[in-house]
């Protein structure tokens, strides 16, 4: 069996008491810290900070970085000024998504594609098979440390722990590529993947704990936890954000997991266009669609969903929401049951029971007064 990879952070956390580490697509990451619940609770009410070291970074650069991204991503990367970040796709010639990812801007000739870990080698060697032109791929990913920092205190703790005025100042999905955070040069961006505001901080691998120490010790008085896994899952589930493996995959399609926004089937060809043209035209033949349980019980990534005796599709992400304390999933199912309110049946643990096709997303959070 191999040894189990692990992020800059790790021998920062690794010694704290009630952290639980797990293998993660081979990498040795905190599922909690302090429990799921109250992680959870503390990102939606304050602010959590992840280790998320271990997605990948790729830079792409030369005169021909935009047009190759072009062709491998479904959004238009053409709509990008410098310092702006955008949430894409790439997808096979049948529509199936190879990974979805975030793009930035750095400059004309300079982009960074930030891509989900258990991906990154299939990734890297999918994107360097279809380069073009002057476009040059680096796989930098061993060389930065990730940090997210979520919940609707996170602006004060940066500012807390000295983040300049123009970081503070970001609109959602702008970036900053050339700043510093206690003292250590970061790159900090503010998207986010779990429904609240939320900043994420790039920095050179080998000063990763110093970053991590400064943002804990800023935003500590503010409420700020350690946070693991499961409350980013929890928390992106309520939110309806897709995690890839479970709403994307190789075999569903970024308009069949409800993400066609981000497929901009009208710019120029991208690997997997006609495809999706294809299915759009057609018409869906499965949809992703939010239940709720109406009979007790908690649906499960894989439990199959039924109506009547017919078997429409799965559960791909399902949970008692610690936030709505309700038993909610996200199902892909026929598209002749996706319509609100439709009466299904999640199999769990050999029985079949009832629940309903609710709208998504479960949480969303009200914007500031």
């Amino acid at each position: 069996m191999s040894e189990l990879k692990r992020t800059p952070l790790y021998p920062v956390y690794a010694e704290l008491p009630g952290v639980r580490c797990i293998d993660f697509g081979g990498w040795e990451l905190p599922v909690q810290f302090s429990g799921i619940q109250r992680e959870h609770d503390a990102v939606r009410q304050q602010a959590g900070l992840f280790d998320v070291s271990h997605m990948g970074e790729f830079l792409v650069t030369g005169k021909d970085a935009e047009r190759f991204l072009q062709r491998v991503t479904t959004n238009d990367v053409s709509k990008l000024a410098d310092g702006q970040a955008q949430y894409t796709l790439m997808c096979y010639p049948d529509g199936g998504v190879v990974d979805d990812l975030l793009v930035y801007r750095i400059a004309a000739d300079r982009f960074m594609a930030v891509v989900n870990a258990s991906n990154i080698d299939k990734d890297f060697e999918w994107m360097r098979s279809h380069l073009i032109g002057d476009a040059s791929l680096d796989n930098a990913s061993h060389r930065y440390a990730l940090l997210a920092l979520q919940g609707p205190s996170a602006a004060d703790i940066l500012q807390a722990a000295g983040a300049a005025p123009d970081v503070l100042a970001l609109p959602s999905f702008r970036f900053k590529p050339d700043t510093t955070l206690a003292d250590v040069g970061a790159l900090i961006s503010r998207t986010g993947y779990t429904g609240e505001d939320g900043f994420e901080i790039y920095v050179p691998a080998e000063r990763a704990g110093d970053v991590w120490q400064a943002l804990m010790a800023a935003g500590e008085p503010l409420g700020l936890v350690p946070a693991g896994l499961g409350a980013r899952d929890t928390l992106r589930f309520e939110a309806r954000l897709p995690l890839y493996g479970q709403e994307l995959s190789d075999t569903i399609t970024p308009l069949e997991a409800g993400v066609g926004f981000f497929v901009k089937l009208d710019k120029d060809d991208f690997i997997g266009k006609d495809a999706l043209v294809t299915q759009k035209a057609d018409g869906l033949p499965r949809k992703l669609v939010g239940i709720e349980m109406v009979d007790r019980g908690i649906p499960r990534s894989h439990y199959p969903v039924y109506a009547g005796e017919t078997r429409i599709g799965d559960v791909t992400t399902g949970t008692h929401s610690p936030t709505l304390k309700r038993s909610l999933g996200l199902a892909l199912v026929d598209a002749a049951y996706a319509a609100l309110g439709t009466e299904i049946e999640v199999e769990i643990r050999g029985k079949r029971l009832k629940a309903e096709v609710i709208k998504t997303p479960f949480y969303k959070r009200l914007p500031k007064e």
